[in-house]
């Protein structure tokens, strides 16, 4: 597993060598053990799949306040999608930035985005699936949003924000300087 740093070092791109033949590939996708040694020493609790029929699907910015902050290993089972990591720990010299990467079926890279960070991704493609492990369980009372096309981050998703196929939810979330984050940068990566 190779294990490559973004421009904020928490968020990490993971790429799982794929053994192949004529037949397809074999892949280990998580080994707690290789990870560890890169100091990713994670315990997963729950998976999770999404699926967007339409490219163009918007799902984000989302986060899970403590005490059941989400850690999130994402890669996508089929199609394409671009994946982003925004800074939300208050005191990081990163705050409000935002880093993002393709993920597709054909590349095979994973995103690990640790607790402290907002997610969101938008399909490239029809039919996209996404599947991604998380570190604590789904808190319906902790789930919140900051809103995807918020001027003050700036994600360039790649589409307009208008042609964008989002929930009620996500176009109705706040915009970053209108929520108080409930984590704090606790310095080092």
């Amino acid at each position: 597993m190779e294990v490559i740093e973004t421009a904020i070092p928490e968020v990490k791109i993971l790429i799982p060598v794929r053994h192949g033949d004529a037949r397809g590939f074999f892949c280990e996708s998580w080994n707690a053990r290789r990870m560890a040694e890169h100091g990713l020493d994670l315990t997963f609790v729950q998976d999770n799949h999404s699926f967007s029929r339409a490219e163009g699907t918007v799902r984000g910015l989302h986060y899970q306040t403590p005490p059941h902050a989400q850690g999130k290993l994402v890669r996508c089972g089929r199609g394409e999608l671009f994946d982003v990591a925004v800074d939300f720990r208050r005191g990081s010299p990163s705050f409000g930035r935002w880093v993002g990467v393709e993920l597709s079926f054909e590349n095979g890279r994973q995103l690990w985005i640790p607790p402290g960070f907002l997610h969101g991704f938008v399909t490239r493609a029809p039919d996209t699936e996404i599947l991604y492990k998380c570190t604590d369980f789904y808190a319906p009372e902790c789930d919140a949003a900051v809103r995807f096309d918020d001027p003050e981050i700036g994600v360039d998703w790649g589409i307009a924000p208008e042609r964008a196929l989002v929930s009620g939810k996500d176009a109705a979330a706040p915009r970053l300087s209108e929520v108080a984050s409930p984590f704090v940068y606790e310095g080092g990566t």
